[in-house]
């Protein structure tokens, strides 16, 4: 990684930007596979199945018989990691379940506000370069736990098997899906947003995925579905002082780097002495990693920062607006108390992003390229709607009938005013 030291704040943004940000070619790409799925459904998932990855699907969904050989070949350990992660993400999602609640705000008039779960969930679980069965968990269990009525997975198939993770459909399984779909990228978010034969229309989509999947959501967002946010190529940042561990740091960093050639690893730290002994130990553990590929093309995106200050640390993690923060720095809960812009964040030496990623209970479908600025992690809530409800009573009418009649009417909005006053003659 480049190491830069004490740049200047007009440096910052530079600094900031994502190896994927805006890219006008994946865009037009991504629009032209909506365009046909949109028109022709089910026959455009095949075709595009048969363009890209090169392999011909007779059927969309997942059988029977499918979720049966993926049970069997998932391994017995597999099998209990998987139980004991979902054990952990269930209590804690279990834990955020809101309660309805009830307001009396004045004499004669009472609010509700009671908590409805989302009725139609898809779910986006990536599979191209490593099949994420563990996102299955992060993302069925809550959806299960807040009660959503009908849900859909989508996943892509492995190039080399033409079948889906075994782990994966085991998984699912295992968290009560049994509608699974064998679509994967831009074009597995479009037929979950319009529906085909084969796949419903969704209310909501959820999922991380590459830029394909993060600009199909952005773009079929808010018009002709619901996302969970945009949560695109991976991100860690690691805040390091002379208490942080480097062999520690730099799994830390590979860990993400691993993900994709468009992740992107962030280290920032007090001195020069802990970047370079952090490089260098990058430099050790990559030769011994399956996916060196991978981590060498994240890597060369990725950058170590050098600040004197510790309060430049933090306005730059702010800045940055991590999907993974870790602070591997002495008293790092008062590093994290003035955070305000992060995924998940994860304190001290022993607390890895990996922990996060799996069986610690928290989720890992976190908001990326900066938009923790404005959003959270996937959670309870983003599997519920909030129904507000009110009742008044003649006399709760008429105390508030010269507030809402003055506010009305200064408005301009006199048919406001007289649904008020035709009551109040009764």
């Amino acid at each position: 990684m480049k190491i830069y030291t004490n740049p200047d704040r007009a440096q910052w943004e530079e600094l900031c930007l994502r190896p994927s940000s805006d890219n006008p070619v994946v865009r037009e790409r991504v629009e032209t596979i909506i365009a046909r799925v949109k028109a022709d459904g089910d026959k455009a998932l095949c075709a595009l199945a048969k363009e890209i990855d090169g392999i011909e699907m007779s059927t969309l969904e997942v059988s029977e018989s499918e979720f049966a050989a993926a049970e069997a070949e998932v391994s017995a350990e597999v099998k209990a990691a998987i139980k004991a992660a979902a054990a952990n993400i269930s209590a804690f999602h279990k834990a955020q379940l809101p309660k309805p609640l009830k307001v009396t705000t004045s004499e004669g008039v009472n609010c509700w506000q009671k908590p409805v779960a989302i009725g139609k969930v898809g779910l986006y679980i990536p599979g191209g370069t490593a099949p994420l069965f563990s996102t299955v968990l992060m993302l069925a269990i809550p959806a299960k736990v807040a009660g959503c009525p009908s849900v859909v997975l989508c996943t892509p198939v492995s190039r080399q098997t033409g079948k889906v993770s075994p782990e994966v459909l085991y998984a699912a399984k295992f968290c009560g899906i049994d509608k699974v779909c064998k679509v994967g990228g831009a074009q597995a978010v479009a037929a979950m947003a319009f529906g085909t034969d084969t796949i419903s229309k969704v209310d909501k989509i959820f999922g991380p995925g590459n830029q394909y999947v993060t600009t199909a959501k952005q773009l079929l967002g808010n018009k002709a579905v619901a996302i969970d946010m945009p949560a695109g190529p991976s991100e860690v940042m690691v805040m390091a002082d002379s208490t942080a561990v480097p062999s520690f740091v730099a799994a830390d960093l590979l860990s993400q780097a691993e993900h994709g050639a468009d992740s992107q690893v962030m280290l920032v730290c007090t001195d020069q002495a802990i970047a370079d002994a952090v490089n260098a130990e990058v430099e050790r553990q990559t030769k011994v990693l399956g996916r060196a590929d991978f981590v060498e093309q994240a890597l060369s995106k990725s950058r170590a920062v050098v600040f004197d200050s510790v309060a430049d640390m933090v306005d730059f993690a702010n800045t940055y607006g991590s999907e993974h923060l870790i602070i591997s720095m002495e008293n790092p809960w008062k590093i994290a108390d003035q955070i305000t812009s992060a995924g998940s964040i994860f304190l001290g030496n022993y607390s890895p992003e990996s922990a996060g990623d799996y069986a610690s209970g928290t989720n890992h479908t976190l908001p990326t390229c900066g938009w923790s600025r404005a959003y959270s992690g996937v959670n309870i809530d983003s599997f519920i709607r909030k129904i507000t409800y009110q009742e008044l009573t003649k006399r709760g009418l008429l105390s508030l009938s010269r507030t809402i009649v003055n506010m009305a009417e200064a408005e301009g909005l006199q048919a406001h005013a007289n649904a008020v006053k035709v009551r109040l003659k009764k």
